[in-house]
This record gives structure tokens, sequence and C-alpha cells, in this order.
């Protein structure tokens, strides 16, 4: 463990990643968001969640430094008193949540196409291509919008609110694999027919073996970049279908909701409701895009 941790210490990647202020604080910025999602039940001020908890008496408090706000609720209180703070704490653990998620499973569909259209070729090449390209026709966020709108056409309501976390994460997935898809193969039509993956197929190994442990290694590289920038558009492409009601159920708001909720009183003055948590959103993505930025670079190696 040692040996290793001081290999990653002395690595190029390290020497690059220090060298870069921007990375640094980008890094910073998304581990804060990361620790306040995942230990929100444990240092969030209040559970904005528990209605037993709520009183509406608390509704819209301004923040604590206005005039008229309270000490007990640092960033202002939304409709139903809940502690706004609280709520970007949590929701946040729900976007974040729906981002990993969707990004891992987009990434385990697009490896596995392009690993099978770069390898086998021919004809299986140029249907799952065609697919690819179809697909990267239609924007992302429309083939969400479809996909959502389908289930709920097809499932009761009770039954599409207890999904509704699982049918986001299909949905983003499944609109962003065609960009793995297409870089995996790109890669793997040069390895392909380099002499080790030729030294193995004259021995006999098999061909998933060879893609699993010979080629795959070494395309896994750029999937690693687009995964991270992957990142950011999949949480912000949650917060978009929550803000117009096809996203999480409202038991269980992520950022995006958050948001949908506040805009419904920012020109009436509360405008510390959608603020802040459009502040929270945007210091997330951000932070995790600068660092996909600095990952290409950091991984290419004609720019060291």
């Amino acid at each position: 463990m040692a040996s290793a941790l001081a290999r990653a210490f002395d690595s190029d990647l390290w020497w690059s990643f220090k060298r870069s202020p921007v990375t640094v604080a980008s890094a910073l910025v998304a581990l804060v968001c990361i620790l306040g999602a995942l230990l929100a039940p444990w240092i969030a001020p209040h559970n904005p969640f528990d209605l037993a908890t709520l009183n509406l008496g608390d509704a819209f408090k301004p923040p604590a430094w206005a005039e008229d706000g309270d000490p007990l609720f640092g960033l202002g209180t939304d409709d139903q008193g809940r502690d706004v703070l609280s709520a970007i704490m949590y929701g946040a653990r729900i976007s974040l949540l729906v981002g990993v998620c969707a990004v891992v499973f987009s990434t385990l569909v697009g490896v596995a196409v392009g690993l099978l259209a770069g390898y086998l070729g021919g004809t299986a090449d140029s249907l799952l291509m065609r697919i690819a390209d179809i697909q990267l026709t239609f924007p992302s966020i429309l083939i969400a919008l479809l996909v959502d709108g389908v289930v709920r056409a097809a499932v009761p309501r009770e039954v599409h609110d207890q999904i509704a976390l699982f049918v986001v994460i299909f949905a983003i997935g499944i609109s962003a694999w065609p960009q793995f898809a297409r870089t995996v193969r790109g890669s793997t039509l040069v390895e392909r027919n380099k002499e080790y993956v030729l030294a193995a197929r004259i021995i006999g190994i098999s061909q998933v073996r060879i893609m699993l442990t010979h080629v795959l290694p070494n395309v896994i590289g750029p999937v690693l970049v687009i995964a991270t920038l992957n990142l950011g558009f999949a949480i912000l492409a949650e917060a978009t279908l929550s803000f117009l009601g096809v996203g999480v159920p409202p038991t269980q708001p992520s950022l995006g909701t958050l948001i949908r909720i506040g805009n419904d009183f920012l020109f009436s003055g509360e405008w510390w409701i959608t603020i802040f948590p459009g502040i929270a959103l945007i210091c997330m993505v951000l932070s995790v895009n600068l660092l996909g930025d600095w990952l290409r670079d950091a991984l290419n190696p004609r720019l060291r």
C-alpha cells in the first residue's frame, strides 16, 4: 500500500495535477461537494424530508445575514419551511447518485459495443456503428425524455414513482453510450492488429479473453476521460429532467427539483430558494468538467 502511494505521488499524473492551480481548486470544490452529499445525514443542520420536524411558520425565511433572517437557517428556508442548506446537501446525494450510475451504465454499454465492433469488424461493426450514428442524430435530452415518457405510459403512476430513480439513470445512461462505443472502436481497430494480439490468437486464446484481458486494458485510457467529462453532463441532464418535472419524484428532490420549486417564488422576492441550489449545481458540474479537461490533457502524450 505504501509503495503504491509512493509511486502515485511520484507519477507524471500527480506532477501535472499539483502544477495546475485551477485543477487543484476544482478538486477541492468537487471534494467538498461529494463529502457534503455523502455525509448529509450526519452533518446537515436539519433533515428537510422529515415531515415531523417541518414547521410552516418557518417558511420563506431569508438567509441568516439578511434582515429577518434566522441563525438556525443559514441559507434560508423554502415554501415548506425546509432548510435550504440541508435540502441542497440531501439533493446533491441524489444528483451524484444518478450521475455516477448513469455514467457507469453508459460506459459498460459503450465499451462492450465498441470492443465488439472494433474487434469483430465486418457486418457486426457496420450494424453497431450505424445504430450509434442514428442515436447521435438525436439530442441526448430528447432521448431521455422519450424513455421517461414511454415508461410513464407503460406502467401505473404508483409503480413509476417507485422506479423513477432507475428510469432516470437508464434514460441518461442510454443516451450517452455512442460516445464511448465510437472511441473504443477506434482504439480497438488499432490494437487488434498488433503483435501481442496476433500472438494471443496463435497460441489459442479465445476471442472473448483477448478482448477483455489484452485489448481492453490498452483502450481504457480515453474511456476514463470521457467518463469524467460525461459525469458533469449526467448531473446536468438529471437536473434538467427534474426541472421539467420528469425526473425523480418530489419525495426525493434533487438539485433540479429544488431549482424548479424555487423558480415559482423567484420573482416574488424569495430568490434564495432557487439561487443557492443553482450555485451548488454550477460548482459541482464546473469542478467535474475542469477535472475532466485536466485529465484529458494529462493523459495526452503529445502535450507532455
